[in-house]
């Protein structure tokens, strides 16, 4: 059975990224997934975070920020700025952003400079986290890239690459890259965080008012294991057109 969209159950959502959207940033990409649309921007800070030198922990750092535009949704969605703090979903989402870059990066070799992936969900329609994951390290990649060109790095940091997909149960069906109206009736709803040569980085599952089975769980790391493979080939085609 089709979905409402006409893809079959293991199919992603139409993807498009398009490297270096942003011409102020050392990197960026601009990614879509169906409607939703992220730009990703990556910056260099000659420096590192003040409690890497207060605990003299010696390479480098890489961090992310990330925020929902206020038109990103209907109806409109608050500047956090204006409460004066991030909610927690923001500050859940951009530490695993941080987490899934800095799983793909030597900070050794990075040197004693912070890399920002900054996120903005410019229009949400599911799936926000992981396709800015998925366009954060292209644009990260690309900030490297420009960090090698100018002479700062003798090699690059990048031990692979790293990309995310959504993945859940919706009226007894396992479905890989969810859309809003999917994620929110989801039986189960799953992030998979996975690298470019097949290794997990995170998964977050849980069952909304539901239970499910080890093999349903299977199922679901199978499917978005595919998906994920199919995002890492479109993020070394933005890189070689970059």
């Amino acid at each position: 059975m089709k979905r409402q969209d006409g893809r079959t159950p293991g199919a992603l959502r139409p993807v498009r990224i398009v490297p270096n959207f942003v011409e102020t940033a050392a990197g960026s990409a601009l990614i879509e997934m169906g409607r939703t649309r992220v730009i990703c921007a990556a910056s260099v800070e000659e420096s590192v975070p003040r409690w890497m030198k207060e605990q003299k922990v010696s390479g480098g750092w890489v961090t992310a920020e990330y925020s929902m535009l206020p038109y990103s949704t209907a109806p409109r969605k608050a500047r956090e700025m204006s409460r004066g703090y991030p909610e927690g979903r923001t500050q859940e989402i951009q530490r695993l952003i941080g987490r899934a870059m800095r799983a793909v990066v030597d900070l050794e070799k990075l040197g004693a400079r912070t890399l920002w992936v900054d996120c903005d969900v410019l229009q949400a329609d599911g799936g926000t986290r992981t396709a800015a994951i998925t366009g954060g390290y292209v644009a990260l990649a690309l900030a490297v890239r420009k960090l090698r060109r100018d002479g700062a790095l003798g090699e690059s940091p990048l031990k692979t690459s790293v990309a995310a997909v959504s993945v859940g149960v919706d009226r007894g069906r396992v479905l890989l890259d969810l859309c809003y109206e999917e994620d929110a009736r989801a039986e189960v709803d799953m992030n998979v965080v996975m690298t470019g040569d097949g290794r997990l980085v995170e998964v977050q599952a849980s069952g909304e008012e539901a239970t499910f089975t080890a093999e349903q769980m299977q199922t679901m790391l199978r499917l978005a294991a595919r998906g994920i493979r199919r995002l890492s080939r479109l993020q070394q085609a933005a890189l070689r057109h970059a």
